[in-house]
């Protein structure tokens, strides 16, 4: 398994993905953090959905790490992207036959592709976090905000908290990105499918009846980010959130295990 791995990390940073994925990640986290701070005075709101956040709650221990919070979903969103692209692009060029000479295990493959692709979702989320944390840093003095409780004992017990919360979500959205990409076997149905579900089809479906928040998979994946929404408690998000990633899990591994590698 250590070197499925190896082969796949090894495929996770060619400077075309890297780079590009990095790139993406920097700029939803540099847009969103800062739109926090520059549009406090707004009355549109600087938060999701026109939500307000003030000059008191970012002034707390947890602070720094609002905008982080707020961008866990954009970073699910990419690493759905990138489990679904690297999972299907084996069926796409036929390289999965290849693979299995080499590994006849299955499911090995599988757990060393996830492992792999677990790792570079961290390092994403790691990069993401400190740029966050920067931003707000300079940006809060000019939009009135005080840091005195940043980086007290409850400030980093709070970014320790985010991270792991952030962390949870992009890891389970990249999940269910394999999931696709296994079950669809194709890259491009993979990440359309992924991506229009959750930034259209989940966002009409919230419009037209509100409670549907609780019960839609992409809904919980970013609450647990947040670590909880208005509506939506975290302990609720974490529980449906996670039975939708299990289930879609074992789904495509059993098909993984028993369907034919051809596309």
């Amino acid at each position: 398994m250590f070197n499925v791995v190896k082969a796949e990390l090894r495929k996770l940073r060619r400077p075309t993905l890297f780079f590009g994925t990095m790139g993406a990640a920097l700029f939803f986290t540099g847009l969103i953090t800062s739109f926090i701070y520059l549009m406090i005075d707004s009355p549109q709101g600087n938060g999701d959905r026109g939500r307000s956040i003030g000059r008191e709650v970012l002034g707390l221990a947890s602070g720094s790490v609002n905008g982080f919070a707020s961008v866990g979903g954009f970073l699910g969103i990419i690493a759905l992207c990138v489990f679904a692209a690297q999972t299907a692009q084996e069926y796409t060029y036929g390289t999965l036959r290849n693979l299995l000479i080499r590994q006849p295990g299955r499911m090995k493959i599988l757990i060393g592709k996830l492992i792999s692709m677990m790792l570079f979702a961290i390092v994403m989320i790691a990069i993401a976090a400190v740029v966050s944390i920067a931003i707000s840093y300079i940006l809060a003095p000019g939009a009135d905000v005080s840091t005195d409780l940043w980086f007290t004992s409850a400030g980093f017990e709070a970014i320790f908290t985010t991270f792991i919360n952030v962390t949870i979500s992009v890891v389970a959205f990249g999940i269910v990105g394999m999931v696709l990409g296994l079950l669809l076997r194709s890259p491009i149905s993979a990440i359309s499918f992924g991506v229009l579900w959750l930034l259209i089809v989940e966002n009409l479906l919230i419009a037209v009846k509100n409670s549907l928040q609780n019960w839609l998979p992409g809904a919980q994946l970013s609450a647990i980010a947040s670590g909880g929404a208005v509506d939506l408690t975290y302990k609720h998000a974490l529980t449906v959130g996670g039975l939708y990633v299990a289930v879609g899990a074992i789904v495509a591994s059993v098909l993984f295990v028993r369907r034919d590698v051809a596309n």
